[in-house]
């Protein structure tokens, strides 16, 4: 009976418990039971034990009564927009604060929740939960967001914006309720406001301004107007610091805003003083996004100093004040069109190179026919030009030399002298120039008759490099000539040419396979990397210029691999330009013509195919790097800077050293090793002290090999005795006697050189640049034009000279150069730092509003490059019909 009755109570209290929580009441009276006889017959000898049985169920009724006494209060609030509530939370009291409002289909206003924390310190922390119609935001106060190394930064004053469900109806009115509730025994006071946002939705190249914090962070909404596909949203501020982060989130529920979370969904980056991202209308189906603003709760990620970690795991450390005023707009970015008028200028500009040569190269077929129709002896020396000789390579005399020639050296030597005779005083070609043409002719017949026996001979036998020459004693001869002080190209092109166009196109081959290997794993890494942003949103991996990326399909910044179509375009234009001249010096040498078999440079085009090969490369390459340009995969937009750059050394070296040139296999392995420095710098270079000592001596000492190896001509031996030789030479030629060198322009470029040389490894070792690759690069690229200007020196020092062809080429190629230099030095974007630091160089586009300044640069890079390559290509076209034993080595 007695449970009965505690159940009959039980219902009643319950009952009433309910009753008092949705009238508001607290319940503070236990229920009375009042037994009636009236309510059934009782017999009176038993009414004293109904008593007292009915006392005891009255007294566990009580003691129930009591615990739900000492249960929570629940306290209902109608609250109201825009007031300030102070309240007090206890472990015993719980506030719910009920708040409606009307939404709007085509009006949307944002609702901004704060809440403040008035005590200094708190035994344990008030939660708010708001509960929304399809969401549920909860957040404690003191909010405890965590950074680096678990270290903890309290925060008392919160603002959090509430997510605005999407509505159906045209007028909508929606609750939401804000429970306040603590474990604290003691009672805590706190602030509440919730306020209206009503700047809520961003417009349109319109720029709005708000303040956010670690623990009061912003969010708006956009919505694409009617006809715009693709906008811009840019973030702006005045100071670096306090690091914050930008964010594009689609329209649902929860939105998240805090710098714990806010990497989970949409699209993101970290920012100092600049911030944007290019937003699609494909991507948001609901035709709008939230643009989010979060401050972080440290500065590391930005670049900025990192705060002492705490000895204590579990300390609370201030944050001070980390407020920042943010300003944002949202700009339409470039239609359609603009990408196809890119694409056009971008075509025009180099097929109009194409259209060019081709008018070139019509003109210079006509002046070749008139040239065949009015045959001109080759040049024999200076004497018959009526020009002085400006060399002792102009008389042909080689007396002070000291060595032996071979027998066609003398015979030409001897001729040289009897012209040179006749220059002197005799005057024969005024006297008898009857009988000089008929000299001549001779002359020409029988070197004409002497080189079809020898390549009729040649064709008779396979010929290897090694073991063939044109003398039987061929290391005493290489002895003997090169180590001449005076040389002429004759004395360094005795080799077969059919041997040495076979080295030499050992190049291309190389080339070719070391691209296809090379290129293969880079297109692929490069597409994991795009698919990578674009899957986690976190466009902190990339570093574009954000202000001036226009996106295609999957690649976020086309323009910028559009722009690299240049080096392709060019290269295969030059591949073409050389294709055309090998088959115009085979046709030559086919027909036996004395001018293409003894006149000029030696004609060996692989190296000129390589180059061509390795400036398509390198706009394929410098595309895949700016798929997602980093500091992991800077190497692919340098790899082939180096192999241009050593090439290019190369060739200029070959033109009057054709046989003793390298060969491609150790020339692809010291540009190989540049590589691998490169790499190394790249990863391990940053302010590695011991790095740049390695690098510096390693440097210096193959910038002495190297000078050793040009100064002798190859004629010496690392061994051994190396030092013993090098002391045997210092004693004799600078303590014994004091004697000059004895080839002394070689000396002059050299210790040019090496000054130049030290002169980088002295500022890579006391400055150490952070930037390695480029470093390296510099070093290539100065090495190179010293070579080129003392190549153009000597050459206008021996009497040469530049036809018009080359020297509008070199002209040209200078000035393109210099505005390429100027638009590479613009620094949109660097690795070297954070990308939110990076981030601050990026600049608007100025060009069609499609191309910045680093796509400038590749447009003029890639012309200066083809510019470069067909000056090396002509420079010396004006030797063309000068004998080889007249042409001077340097």
């Amino acid at each position: 009976m007695c449970f009965a009755i505690q159940a009959a109570i039980s219902l009643v209290v319950g009952f009433r418990l309910r009753k008092t929580v949705s009238d508001k009441m607290v319940l503070r009276s236990y229920w009375k039971c009042r037994l009636k006889s009236s309510c059934f017959p009782v017999p009176r000898w038993i009414r004293p034990g109904l008593a007292a049985l009915f006392w005891f169920c009255v007294t566990q009724l009580v003691c129930g009564a009591g615990a739900l006494e000492e249960a929570k209060f629940v306290i209902h609030k109608d609250a109201e927009f825009d007031m300030t509530y102070n309240d007090t939370v206890t472990s015993e009291n719980q506030t719910i604060y009920a708040f409606n409002h009307t939404i709007s289909r085509n009006k949307t206003e944002g609702v901004r929740v704060t809440v403040d924390v008035l005590q200094q310190y708190m035994e344990s922390p008030i939660l708010f939960v708001i509960r929304q119609k399809q969401a549920v935001m909860s957040f404690q106060v003191p909010l405890i967001l965590r950074g680096l190394y678990q270290r903890k930064y309290p925060y008392k004053h919160v603002g959090r914006t509430l997510c605005q469900p999407p509505t159906r109806a045209a007028s909508e009115t929606q609750y939401f309720f804000v429970d306040v509730s603590t474990l604290s025994s003691q009672q805590t006071n706190y602030q509440l406001r919730v306020s209206r946002v009503e700047s809520f939705t961003l417009q349109t190249d319109k720029k709005f301004s708000f303040t956010a914090s670690p623990s009061q962070p912003q969010f708006f909404k956009y919505v694409f107007p009617d006809g715009v596909d693709t906008v811009i949203v840019k973030v702006n501020s005045d100071v670096n610091f306090p690091c914050s982060v930008m964010s594009v989130q689609d329209i649902q529920c929860p939105v998240y805003d805090l710098d714990n979370n806010v990497a989970f969904i949409g699209m993101y980056q970290t920012m100092t003083k600049k911030g944007a991202i290019t937003v699609q209308r494909k991507d948001f189906p609901s035709n709008s996004f939230y643009v989010v603003v979060v401050v972080k709760t440290e500065d590391e990620a930005c670049g900025g100093p990192l705060r002492f970690y705490p000895l204590q795991p579990d300390k609370l450390i201030d944050a001070g004040n980390r407020t920042k005023d943010i300003n944002v707009v949202v700009s339409p970015a470039i239609n359609s069109e603009k990408y196809v008028i890119g694409m056009l200028f971008c075509l025009g500009i180099f097929l109009s190179f194409y259209v060019l040569t081709l008018l070139v190269s019509c003109v210079e077929n006509k002046r070749m026919k008139r040239r065949e129709m009015f045959p001109n002896p080759p040049d024999m020396s200076p004497a018959e030009t009526g020009k002085a000789p400006a060399s002792p390579y102009e008389y042909g005399s080689f007396a002070d030399n000291g060595s032996t020639l071979s027998s066609e050296a003398i015979t030409d030597s001897a001729t040289s002298t009897d012209n040179n005779y006749g220059y002197l005083g005799q005057e024969p070609f005024k006297r008898r120039p009857f009988l000089n043409h008929l000299h001549h002719l001779a002359i020409h017949i029988e070197r004409s008759l002497d080189s079809v026996a020898r390549s009729r001979q040649e064709s008779l036998s396979s010929v290897e490099e090694d073991d063939y020459d044109t003398l039987e004693d061929i290391d005493s001869d290489k002895n003997i000539v090169r180590t001449k002080k005076y040389l002429c190209v004759s004395d360094l092109a005795r080799k077969d040419k059919r041997i040495l166009s076979k080295k030499y196109q050992i190049y291309f081959w190389n080339i070719a396979t070391i691209a296809v290997f090379y290129a293969l794993p880079v297109i692929q890494l490069v597409i994991t990397y795009q698919t990578v942003v674009n899957v986690t949103g976190n466009q902190d991996i990339c570093y574009y210029n954000f202000l001036c990326a226009h996106p295609l399909g999957a690649l976020s910044a086309f323009n910028n691999i559009l722009s690299n179509l240049g080096y392709v375009m060019l290269g295969l234009l030059f591949l073409l330009i050389v294709l055309k001249r090998d088959v115009t010096h085979n046709r030559a040498m086919v027909r036996n013509d004395l001018n293409a078999l003894e006149c000029g440079i030696p004609k060996h085009f692989g190296v000129y195919y390589a180059m061509g090969t390795a400036l398509m490369m390198e706009g394929l390459l410098s595309a895949c790097y700016h798929v997602c340009p980093n500091y992991t995969n800077f190497q692919f937009d340098t790899s082939f800077m180096y192999m241009i750059a050593g090439l290019c050394m190369l060739k200029l070296y070959q033109k009057r050293h054709p046989d003793i040139n390298a060969s491609a296999y150790t020339a692809y392995a010291c540009l190989a090793a540049v590589i691998f420095f490169s790499v190394l710098g790249v990863v391990f270079g940053r302010g590695n002290m011991a790095f740049w000592i390695v690098f510096s001596v390693i440097h210096i000492l193959a910038t002495l090999l190297l000078s050793t190896q040009l100064y002798y001509m190859g004629r010496w031996r690392l061994d051994a005795g190396v030092m013993r030789r090098i002391v045997y030479v210092i004693y004799t030629d600078c303590i014994r006697q004091c004697s000059g060198p004895m080839y002394i322009d070689r000396m002059v470029l050299l210790v040019m050189g090496n000054i130049v040389n030290w002169s980088l490894a002295a500022y890579g070792l006391i400055e150490r640049p952070s930037d390695f690759a480029s470093y390296l690069l510099a070093i290539a690229i100065c090495n190179l034009l010293l070579y080129f200007a003392f190549y153009i020196i000597m050459k206008l020092r021996s009497g040469e000279r530049i036809k018009c062809l080359p020297l509008v080429c070199i002209l040209f190629t200078a000035v393109v150069w210099g505005f390429a230099l100027y638009f590479f030095f613009q620094g949109l974007s660097t690795w070297q730092k954070t990308p939110a630091e990076s981030r601050e160089h990026n600049r608007d586009c100025i060009l069609l509003s499609f191309f910045d300044d680093h796509d400038i640069w590749h447009f003029l890079s890639s012309i200066a490059m083809f510019g470069s390559f067909l000056v090396l290509l002509t420079m010396d076209d004006d030797l063309d019909t000068v004998q080889r034993d007249k042409i001077y080595v340097f």
